[in-house]
């Protein structure tokens, strides 16, 4: 008797690292319910198509519903197949999804991604779809089987939701409240991802130094960050992305103090102005913000501190613009994902006066990036000379094949290419570098490798990657362009919204 060839599903993923981790949840259900990932390739080529939606990006629903459009043929054309939208988008929109793109068999939100292999096989048996959103969080994500997108490092959630009540930004409305994990289950989750192979964690939040206001402890993060440093074996630690309202001294000493914690932040600023700020309803102003990173620096002094922009907020006259560039100045951020501010309907500066004109959002814009640059650049040279340690990194080098050049990523985060060594390197290893040459966005390392140290979570990389090649099902690893959790957002990806 034959039997049937197990289904396979594509998830696609849209928005910030919440989103991306979430897909990683949806992963470990699908494959627990028998499905195995297509081919990376796939592009729409499977038996189910899940869209990790996000709300908060400029014409996010019509980039959604372009994309149903051209699957609604190959629907039409293979019986059986399935489609599901989850995520931001699908917590808000709701009915309208289905209404727009009937072809749809499946809309879940936020709150209820465990529900994805139910609600599939009900769409299935009834032959309609099925649309269910939560209004709360039904179970914390972490409780959900994962399949991970790298052998070596791993996102480790924190806390989900939102109490801040940014002018700009949806997502309260969508996650939710604040709700935290207990400590000893995020320890616990940190602990057995160190026994199968991980040695880098980032623990997310959508404001992770907010960590502690559910359970009733200010200092929880802190607390938190040197348990992390106890556990034998973790050589990585990093966190995104802080709210500089709830950024205290306690973490800044926590940082400095706690070993594998990593001389790197990712703080948002939005703005420089101080009226602007106000308009957001960000709790912090200029000098409080440079305060912080003065701190974090004396207590620190490699730390690479990097930053979120918004340009053009309703009512930012040249004069907030210029008190912008002048916070970017003093700060000297090692990078800065700056974005244009876009009418995010549903939220309370879509409805502000004073919209600001596209060309002059864009003249602004090209004003900051073209300063960030120099000063990235500028920066970046500072490393020229330095001995740096890189943990080896997979698929973050696009152009490593043709110039024989392997990439890792330094303490601080900063992107290195190095000379591929004759001994051989795998993802997760550690290599011990001499940087030659700066590049605005990157590094590079063109002498010999000083040092090679082969490591437990390059020992799990190649264990998973031999397993992966053993199946004839062509199951590929990790989402599309995705690669290894990094702590900062795509620069095309992100939300901008922390």
């Amino acid at each position: 008797m034959d039997v049937p060839a197990p289904k396979s599903y594509e998830i696609r993923t849209y928005g910030c690292q919440m989103n991306v981790h979430d897909s990683e949840r949806l992963a470990g259900l699908l494959e627990e319910a028998g499905y195995v990932r297509a081919p990376e390739d796939a592009d729409g080529d499977a038996d189910v198509v899940v869209f990790n939606t996000c709300a908060v990006r400029e014409n996010a629903d019509n980039r959604l519903y372009g994309n149903l459009g051209r699957l609604a043929p190959r629907k039409a054309s293979r019986p059986g197949m399935q489609i599901a939208v989850g995520g931001c988008l699908a917590q808000k929109d709701r009915d309208t999804i289905v209404r727009k793109a009937p072809w749809v068999d499946v809309v879940f939100g936020t709150h209820n991604i465990g529900k994805l292999p139910v609600l599939l096989e009900r769409a299935r048996v009834q032959e309609e779809a099925q649309v269910e959103i939560a209004e709360s969080l039904e179970a914390f994500p972490s409780t959900l089987p994962t399949r991970r997108e790298s052998a070596y490092a791993a996102w480790v959630s924190i806390s989900v939701g939102c109490n801040n009540t940014c002018t700009f930004c949806i997502v309260p409305a969508l996650r939710g409240k604040e709700k935290d994990r207990r400590p000893g289950d995020i320890l616990a989750e940190v602990e057995a991802l160190v026994a199968e192979g991980v040695s880098e964690i980032t623990l997310l939040g959508q404001n992770v130094n907010a960590y502690g206001s559910d359970i009733g402890d200010r200092e929880a993060f802190s607390k938190l960050l040197r348990a992390c440093g106890n556990i034998e074996g973790l050589e990585r630690v990093r966190f995104t992305s802080p709210h500089p309202r709830d950024f205290t001294d306690d973490v800044i000493a926590a940082m400095a103090e706690t070993p594998n914690v990593m001389p790197q932040l990712h703080m948002p600023l939005q703005s420089g102005s101080d009226t602007v700020l106000k308009a957001m309803r960000r709790s912090y102003r200029q000098e409080r913000y440079l305060g912080i990173i003065e701190k974090v620096r004396a207590a620190i002094p490699h730390a690479a501190i990097t930053t979120d922009i918004i340009v053009g907020f309703p009512g930012e006259t040249e004069a907030d613009f210029e008190e912008t560039l002048h916070a970017v100045r003093e700060a000297r951020f090692a990078q800065a994902f700056t974005f244009q501010y876009s009418i995010r309907p549903g939220t309370p500066a879509a409805t502000m006066e004073n919209q600001i004109p596209k060309e002059v959002v864009q003249a602004r814009y090209e004003r900051l990036v073209a300063l960030q640059e120099e000063i990235s650049w500028e920066e970046n040279k500072k490393q020229v000379g330095r001995t740096l340690e890189l943990m080896v990194a997979e698929g973050e080098g696009r152009k490593d094949g043709a110039t024989h050049r392997l990439s890792g990523r330094a303490p601080d985060n900063r992107l290195v290419h190095f000379t591929k060594p004759e001994q051989e390197v795998r993802p997760g290893d550690v290599v011990t570098v001499e940087v030659t040459y700066a590049a605005p966005h990157h590094l590079l390392a063109e002498g010999q490798v000083l040092a090679v140290r082969r490591t437990r979570a390059g020992d799990a990389w190649e264990k998973r990657t031999s397993e992966a090649a053993a199946k004839p099902t062509g199951v590929m690893l990790g989402l599309p362009q995705i690669g290894a959790p990094a702590p900062l957002p795509a620069a095309t990806s992100g939300c901008g919204c922390d």
